[in-house]
């Protein structure tokens, strides 16, 4: 059965996708945004092992592809274990949309990902994707040294010769990535790179921004006839009534019911303007 694109973007409502390159930090960023907004965040890397239980090798022959040791994974031509990586997260991506429906029909959800731009614009709308890039350039190191990756790190290093192992999943993510990398800097689609003088907080903050995460606790009156009120009318003019709706019916989904009433005290008694 195939559904066509409009049907999973209007079921896709409520998830938000970060996704790109290796090391952009997607997983880091994801999980401060949850913190921040109190949401729930589907990594779908660590649903690979459930989705391969329900997976068969007739369909999904890629990721039930068994390897009897590091010599035999990183042993491939580097063409191999691309097509293999390609192939992975194509299979895996319907396990992944049948769970994000379900798991997004009554609230918000973060979904860390590996997404192609032909993907994303199949299955949600701009505002809500971003992509978190890092130019490709020495990524198993850097993915090795991170906590959450010691498996991956103790897998390669029991390969007979490290060194080779490290030189061929190297060349395979960049021949991977090099294009996409360059691609999604001339997309239209919002993105940030990870540098050596990002923070999570300023990456986190403007991911926020972007998808119009808002603290709620944070909202001051606003003047009128001032620059800021000047900026915030000429700011919701651009809006289609699509986004006002979308983004509006997230705040009321997401607020306590004391913010509600808060909310529609201020409405009233006209408490947001002066």
């Amino acid at each position: 059965m195939i559904f066509q694109d409009n049907v999973i973007k209007e079921y896709l409502k409520n998830v938000y996708f970060v996704t790109g390159t290796p090391c952009g930090g997607k997983t880091t960023v994801s999980r401060e945004l949850a913190k921040r907004h109190n949401l729930l965040v589907y990594d779908v890397d660590e649903q690979f092992e459930k989705h391969q239980k329900a997976s068969n090798a007739a369909f999904q022959p890629a990721m039930n592809k068994v390897f009897k040791d590091a010599d035999e994974f990183f042993g491939r031509t580097v063409d191999e274990y691309k097509k293999w990586l390609v192939d992975n997260t194509r299979e895996q991506l319907d396990f992944v949309l049948l769970d994000l429906i379900r798991l997004s029909q009554k609230q918000i959800v973060l979904c860390d990902c590996h997404l192609t731009m032909e993907q994303a614009g199949k299955i949600t709308e701009p505002s809500r994707i971003v992509f978190l890039i890092k130019e490709p350039v020495n990524i198993i190191e850097d993915y090795c040294n991170r906590p959450g990756h010691q498996g991956f790190s103790g897998f390669i290093n029991s390969a007979s010769d490290t060194g080779k192992a490290k030189e061929t999943c190297n060349a395979t993510l960049r021949s991977l990535n090099e294009k996409y990398y360059n691609d999604i800097k001339e997309s239209g689609y919002f993105w940030l790179e990870r540098t050596s003088g990002s923070t999570i907080g300023k990456t986190a903050g403007e991911v926020e921004r972007h998808f119009g995460f808002v603290n709620l606790s944070q909202i001051k009156k606003v003047e009128r006839n001032t620059d800021l009120a000047d900026k915030l009318i000429q700011f919701v003019e651009n809006f289609s009534w699509e986004d006002v709706k979308e983004h509006t019916l997230w705040v009321l989904r997401n607020w306590e019911f004391s913010d509600w009433e808060t909310m529609f005290v201020a409405l009233a008694d006209n408490k947001l303007w002066q």
